[in-house]
C-alpha cells in the first residue's frame, strides 16, 4: 500500500463570501543530488514521498523511502474552492 503525504491548508481568500479554498500539498520524486560533491548528477529515483511517521511527528517530513527530508521532493500544489454551507445569511 502506498502513503501519500498531503497536506491541506484552509483559508478563506474572500470574507463575505461563504467560499473558502483549499491548497492540497503532495511531494513527488526525489530531486536530491547525491553526487552534487563530485561535481556529477545522480537521483537515487525515488518516485513519491512517502512520510516515516504519523503527522506530528519529526518522523513525518522523512521519507520512508529514500530517507531525505520531503524539502529534496517535488512540490505540486492544487487549489480547491469549497463552499461553506453553515455560513448562510439571512437577508
Amino acid at each position: 500500500m502506498k502513503k501519500r503525504q498531503v497536506v491541506a491548508k484552509k483559508s478563506n481568500w474572500n470574507r463575505t463570501s461563504s467560499a473558502s479554498i483549499i491548497q492540497r500539498v503532495r511531494y513527488g520524486e526525489c530531486q536530491k543530488n547525491h553526487a552534487a560533491n563530485m561535481g556529477g548528477y545522480a537521483v537515487d529515483g525515488c518516485r513519491e514521498f512517502m512520510a516515516s511517521g504519523e503527522e506530528g511527528t519529526t518522523a513525518a517530513v522523512l521519507c520512508a523511502a529514500c530517507g531525505c527530508h520531503r524539502n529534496f521532493h517535488r512540490r505540486e500544489m492544487a487549489d480547491e474552492s469549497v463552499c461553506d454551507s453553515s455560513s448562510t445569511s439571512d437577508a
